[in-house]
């Protein structure tokens, strides 16, 4: 099968040019020029390539009810995003052996939209099992140092940590973590969103990086450290990557488009918590020099009743943000007022992410890449309305808020989203 889009701004690695996508059986045979007389002409629309969402709670098995394979990658899909990796929990069992492995796979056959792969798990008493589920082809396995949230995925203590990094070691893996001291988070004095954003603070945050640090320093293993919201954990970060220890980071649209003065309900609570404005220019800093690898959703969804809005209590409501589908418009809506360019955003989202994961076919639009594309209206505006999104769930904190840039048409592979395939970590 052979394709041809073109557009007057495709985004390449080389910056952004007029050009023709020449797509044969799934991959960019070429790039030639705008004015090729052939295939779709986008005009002045922006081609991107697919972004790559590392962080995404899909919950299939087990609570499928919160979220599942085809909802959310058809969610994924609407949003330009066509590969996805699933966390290992709140699905039921937990991706923490490798037949619990197989059965979240069996239970997402024939279902999927995009390209998925998954993580494994790191818990208390499955260190034998983290060889077993790298060479299944999981992409790293992911702790918590504070609760999770859900009895069946325990943190690890200190002494745990150790062990886990040790073992990664001794093959290289990858640990990604929930960094949290629990020592340092309190409860929430009350049900306010202020009581708790002070229950969760930025030292909290700090000290568990700090902790992942100086573990990863001594054992030599790969540590990477998820949805930073911290802006103070930005300079523990790059003074580590400086000093040769083996770390990265990621942020999430939430930390880098709310904050904590517009928080209006519990739509908005996630952990680590959305937190002031002033703190987001420590993030995005972060992701201009690098210190952050990428912008991931953490999209980890519930039904309604779980978030507790009829009853505002932030004590009480699920925590996680629904935003698979809104990555890409939210992002471009502050990254451009802050005059930062598509070709960051996609640095950011879709080239950023892959070459974490180790998928360098992925999340560029260069030639031998997989034709995963994103037809995407720079200068389109719209207002989300939460019961027009795709994912599971009616709710999400961007509901009303008005957003730049609309995803016109994706692309999986040079054909539609519909037909996606299980990723294991170094194989195409």
């Amino acid at each position: 099968m052979t394709v041809l889009v073109r557009s007057r701004r495709v985004v390449t690695p080389e910056g952004v040019r007029p050009l023709g996508v020449d797509v044969v059986d799934g991959r960019i045979a070429g790039l030639v020029p705008y004015d090729t007389p052939e295939g779709l002409d986008l005009g002045d629309v922006a081609l991107l390539p697919g972004l790559v969402d590392t962080h995404v709670h899909i919950n299939e098995p087990g609570r499928t009810h919160w979220e599942g394979f085809a909802t959310a990658t058809r969610a994924a899909a609407a949003g330009g995003v066509t590969t996805v990796v699933d966390m290992p929990l709140n699905s039921l069992p937990p991706t923490t052996t490798v037949p619990h492995l197989e059965i979240k796979k069996k239970a997402a056959y024939g279902q999927i939209a995009i390209d998925v792969g998954f993580w494994g798990g790191a818990i208390p008493g499955n260190l034998a099992d983290l060889r077993p589920l790298w060479d299944a082809g999981v992409f790293g396995v992911k702790c918590f140092l504070s609760p999770s949230g859900v009895d069946e995925f325990p943190a690890l203590d200190g002494d745990g940590l150790t062990l886990a990094l040790r073992e990664l070691a001794r093959f290289d893996g990858l640990l990604i973590a929930h960094a949290e001291d629990p020592w340092t988070l309190t409860e929430p004095t009350g049900p306010s969103y202020s009581e708790f954003l002070q229950s969760r603070t930025q030292e909290a945050e700090v000290r568990a990086i700090e902790t992942v640090i100086a573990v990863a320093r001594e054992t030599g293993a790969r540590a990477h450290i998820v949805h930073v919201s911290a802006g103070d954990a930005i300079a523990v970060l790059r003074e580590a990557q400086g000093h040769g220890v083996r770390i990265t980071a990621e942020t999430c649209p939430h930390y880098l488009t709310l904050s904590a003065e517009e928080v209006t309900g519990t739509a908005f609570k996630c952990c680590p918590p959305i937190r002031e404005a002033a703190n987001r220019d420590a993030l995005w800093a972060g992701l201009a020099d690098g210190t952050l690898m990428g912008i991931v959703s953490d999209h980890s969804p519930c039904p309604a009743d779980m978030k507790g809005l009829d009853s505002p209590d932030f004590v009480t409501a699920w925590g996680g943000i629904s935003s698979l589908q809104l990555g890409l418009p939210a992002i471009w809506t502050e990254a451009r007022s802050r005059g930062h360019s598509l070709e960051d955003v996609v640095r950011w989202m879709a080239r950023g992410p892959a070459d974490f994961a180790g998928l360098p076919f992925k999340g560029r639009i260069e030639v031998g890449a997989d034709a995963d594309l994103v037809a995407f209206d720079p200068d389109a505006e719209f207002v989300v309305e939460a019961g027009e999104l795709a994912h599971k769930n009616p709710v999400t904190a961007y509901q009303g808020r008005r957003l730049t840039g609309e995803v016109q048409r994706t692309w999986l592979r040079g054909s539609a989203p519909g037909h996606g395939r299980f990723l294991t970590r170094g194989a195409r």
